[in-house]
């Protein structure tokens, strides 16, 4: 059964210019070292940075509470299995969350282009 979905977009120009303007300030507050490393590597990072920050968002609304007191940013971390297929990874608050929800899995799926990144989160028990 579903217990949530959450759907997000995120505009890459905007995530740039917060790179641009914040750094590693922003970076570290809304991904974790091995996201950073991911994203950093690519030859566009803003691209991956906001498929991330996508996804953060719709779990965040697959849960129902939005980024906040119950779920940081830093709950949640986006990984990459062999294939490409991105899983997620929960920490802290985000595994506290899951497990009062009585969830059994947590699917997300990211796109992206050159002006926006997008992410669906499906939480079901």
């Amino acid at each position: 059964m579903i217990l949530g979905i959450g759907i997000d977009i995120a505009e890459t120009a905007r995530i740039k210019g917060s790179i641009t303007r914040f750094g590693d300030d922003f970076l570290k507050r809304v991904l974790l070292p091995e996201e950073i490393s991911y994203c950093m590597a690519h030859t566009e990072p803003a691209l991956h940075v906001a498929a991330r920050f996508a996804a953060k968002e719709a779990i965040s609304k697959a849960f129902g509470t939005g980024v906040g007191a119950e779920l940081g940013w830093c709950d949640m971390e986006i990984r990459r299995k062999e294939t490409g297929e991105p899983f997620v990874v929960l920490h802290g608050g985000g595994k506290k969350l899951f497990e009062s929800r009585g969830a059994k899995s947590l699917h997300i799926t990211l796109t992206h282009t050159g002006n926006y990144a997008a992410a669906v989160a499906i939480l079901e028990n």
